[in-house]
């Protein structure tokens, strides 16, 4: 099995040695850089499978870096995960808004780091590329070609709105998104949401699915993501 190309990108000389010895262990090709002009540069000249990010960089901050990264066809597709500090639950939102695929904080074990990088790496490969494809988990099935849910083959009941924030959710299992990603996604609907009658949504979604609802967990501070089987 051929070895995933990362790039880690931190202004710290021991976390990125630290980083470097744990990736490579678990079988990485790790390239560093130590700012966000070296980061940006380094794409330009090397093909990445996934890049991770430290948010607190001097110049061009991890933000920045992480919307050019987006913005640019040749690498808009490789995941980005986020390290950040405790308290920086803004920046968070701010990036995963931009298109950051998950985020890690500092201080982190090593072992975590690594299951949740290869857990995004797993994640794009699921990704449902069929918009009607009925998705199961379990005895629930979520079925967009006909827009209904069933729960242990019984139809449950739900309004345009919560079907569609079930179905955006379920489609990426694992993936956190903020309130508006969401918004963002299910907008045009004749049913007006906003920040914070996600919330409401959300809440009389999972009283709908019963034991099932407790596959839509909160991320504090954040947003929401569909439980990772």
């Amino acid at each position: 099995m051929p070895r995933e190309n990362m790039l880690v990108v931190d202004d710290e000389e021991d976390i990125l040695e630290l980083l470097r010895y744990n990736l490579a262990k678990n079988g990485f090709n790790v390239t560093t850089a130590t700012s966000g002009e070296d980061a940006l540069k380094t794409t330009k000249t090397k093909t990445f499978d996934i890049i991770l990010l430290d948010l607190m960089l001097p110049g061009i901050d991890g933000l920045d870096v992480c919307k050019e990264l987006k913005k640019n066809q040749s690498t808009s597709s490789i995941p980005i995960i986020m390290l950040t500090a405790k308290g920086e639950e803004a920046d968070i939102v701010a990036g995963l808004e931009l298109g950051a695929d998950d985020y890690v904080t500092k201080p982190f074990s090593p072992r975590v780091l690594v299951s949740r990088i290869k857990a995004v790496l797993r994640r794009r490969g699921k990704v449902v590329t069929d918009e009607n494809a009925p998705l199961r988990y379990d005895e629930m099935e979520i079925d967009p070609g006909r827009f209904k849910v069933f729960v242990k083959g019984s139809l449950v009941e739900l309004t345009h709105t919560e079907f569609s924030i079930l179905h955006f959710l379920a489609k990426k299992p694992g993936w956190v998104f903020t309130r508006y990603q969401i918004i963002d996604a299910i907008k045009g609907l004749d049913y007006p949401v906003t920040d914070r009658s996600v919330d409401v949504q959300v809440v009389g979604l999972r009283k709908k699915l019963g034991e099932y609802g407790d596959y839509i967990e909160t991320v504090r501070g954040v947003g929401y993501r569909f439980r990772e089987l």
